[in-house]
């Protein structure tokens, strides 16, 4: 298990086989790419057979949190507390080689394995459920209505400890073959972004409510 946040030896599951140079084994790295991450994919087996489901998550210190309806396969299964994986990738740039076989991608991926619990305890409850709606839009806990107790009862939370982790990195470089830089042909990086465009206001919202401060923070509106 890795417990601090410096580099230290991955377990067997978690080490970067395919380019082991680009493997990043520190707490540090992998919570990063977990924060920036909008959505994370859960993979598990049930009945059998693989499922790797995309899900919201929200991370606090040590520990990713997800939330479903009770009805989830997924979540059914943590019930019991089944080991799971969970991965998240950032995509940064289209790398352009001068060989169609050297193309890539710059990115920063991570993946953590765990043993999910479901999450009973009140005061954690209420703190998953703000990470999760804060991991969406910062702000916006203290600005809506807070979830009433039959939603509450009708959501399930579970926790994954970030215990047994690593993150494999790729820059931005063109790695072409050495007799390949010679031929007349670009190549380089084209970097990519998530663009966040203006808000669009819900057809239904009431004549006079401005937008809100987590959405001007968000959107960079006046």
């Amino acid at each position: 298990m890795n417990t601090t946040d410096s580099p230290s030896a991955p377990s067997a599951r978690t080490t970067v086989r395919r380019s082991p140079h680009r493997g990043v084994y520190d707490r540090d790295t992998v919570n990063a790419i977990f924060d920036d991450a909008l959505i994370s994919y859960v993979g598990f087996v049930a009945d059998g057979s693989p499922f790797v489901i995309p899900t919201i998550h929200a991370r606090v210190a040590e520990t990713l949190y997800f939330h479903g309806s009770p009805a989830s396969r997924m979540l059914r299964l943590m019930k019991n507390g089944a080991e799971v994986s969970v991965t998240a990738t950032l995509v940064d740039s289209i790398v352009v080689a001068r060989s169609a076989f050297n193309h890539s991608l710059g990115f920063r991926s991570a993946m953590v394995i765990g043993e999910a619990r479901i999450v009973d305890d009140p005061d954690e409850r209420e703190i998953s459920l703000e990470a999760i709606t804060e991991a969406v839009l910062p702000g916006r806990w203290d600005e809506a209505r807070l979830p009433t107790r039959n939603e509450d009862k009708g959501t399930l939370l579970v926790a994954v400890p970030i215990e047994e982790f690593s993150a494999k990195v790729r820059g931005s470089e063109v790695n072409d073959k050495d007799e390949d830089y010679d031929l007349p042909i670009w190549a380089g990086a084209i970097p990519l972004s998530t663009r966040v465009g203006t808000p669009q206001p819900d057809p239904r919202l009431a004549a006079g409510i401005e937008i809100p401060e987590s959405v001007r923070r968000f959107t960079g509106t006046a």
